[in-house]
């Protein structure tokens, strides 16, 4: 498997892409703005399931958040959960939308 890379548009939209040559293993949709990371959706193909891709995607994005100081939104379900399980791990770049989350 290559590094994952950040690829976006000229708006900021885009995606974390774990790649196996030509073959996408998993990716995590994003979009940037100002001083805002938003994470939509993180997928990972049936057959790269349970080798821990998806946290290798968080850890890429984390650091990219921490890298450019901006404040992530995790309208993800598998990043949302991952950072209410360890919000300590995650204080300095979490932006809480949910109350439940303040």
């Amino acid at each position: 498997m290559e590094p994952i890379t950040l690829q976006t548009d000229e708006r900021g939209k885009g995606a974390f892409v774990a790649m196996d040559g030509e073959e996408r293993l998993g990716e995590m949709e994003i979009a940037v703005t100002e001083n805002t990371l938003t994470i939509f959706h993180t997928e990972v193909q049936p057959k790269a399931e349970g080798k821990g891709l998806a946290k290798q995607l968080l850890s890429a994005m984390v650091t990219y958040a921490r890298e450019k100081g901006l404040q992530v939104v995790p309208l993800c379900p598998y990043v949302h959960a991952q950072f209410k399980r360890h919000p300590e791990a995650y204080a300095d770049i979490w932006q809480p939308t949910r109350k439940e989350d303040r």
